[in-house]
């Protein structure tokens, strides 16, 4: 039987450990190639040793994300040796400083939106031409309650996520017409490193894992999802058009 992403091409970043490194093993399962992006060399390894050892495949990108440039230069590789990009997961993020906002100053206010918002603004530019290039491009951006619910001490993290939310839905309008389909997906709660740096009081024995997440992203990613603009709440396993602040 084929697999459902046979010949399919992933891009996945944050492919080093939590969401994106159990999403990536998933979409390999799945059949898809994956281009792994991630800072951490050592975590990359680990992930191509797991997804070769299951028979996938994957290429391995060490890039920060706040090299735009670095960015630019991944999608015109992907170009040569591919010539389109079937599926984006835009997974990677910064939780940064959990403290009064009058607290924080610039430099880390700085990293969390150049990740979290610049990052993933400099990928659609980039990639948006090579998922055109699919029959079926699909593209998914890992999101947060905090987006649409004010939270003390998260004040950058949440509004870099709003602003995320924002473009993706954006971005979904702008293709609405092409065979491009784009889509946020919130875990909530899940056992990541992430999670334990806000929360470190957290039993993370309580919660799900990044695995868990993972078989719920790889639908969203098929030729056979044709939803856009959406947002698929994994806590209430519910897909939704709006989320109200809360």
């Amino acid at each position: 039987m084929t697999p459902p992403l046979a010949s399919r091409i992933a891009l996945v970043t944050g492919a080093s450990r939590g969401i994106g490194y159990a999403t990536a093993r998933a979409l390999a399962r799945a059949g898809a190639h994956v281009v792994a992006v991630a800072r951490t060399q050592a975590g990359l390894e680990e992930l191509d040793d797991e997804i070769r050892k299951a028979g996938g495949s994957a290429t391995l990108v060490p890039l920060d994300l706040s090299d735009y440039d670095g960015i630019a230069r991944l999608g015109a590789a992907l170009h040569e040796r591919h010539g389109k990009l079937d599926i984006l997961v835009g997974n990677a993020g910064l939780a940064g400083p959990s403290s009064p906002l009058g607290h924080i100053d610039l430099k880390a206010w700085n990293e969390v939106m150049a990740l979290n918002v610049t990052a993933n603004f400099q990928l659609i530019r980039c990639m948006e031409p090579l998922l055109k290039k699919s029959d079926a491009g699909r593209a998914v951006f890992v999101t947060s309650a905090a987006a649409s619910k004010a939270t003390a001490y998260l004040g950058p993290y949440a509004a870099s996520k709003a602003a995320l939310e924002t473009l993706a839905r954006a971005w979904a309008q702008e293709t609405a017409a092409t065979s491009i389909r784009i889509n946020l997906f919130d875990p909530g709660p899940i056992r990541t490193r992430m999670r334990a740096s806000i929360f470190p009081g957290e039993d993370p024995n309580t919660l799900d894992t990044p695995e868990q997440v993972a078989e719920f992203i790889v639908p969203m990613c098929a030729a056979t999802w044709n939803e856009t603009g959406k947002l698929f709440e994994y806590r209430t396993r519910s897909l939704l058009s709006f989320r109200a602040p809360g």
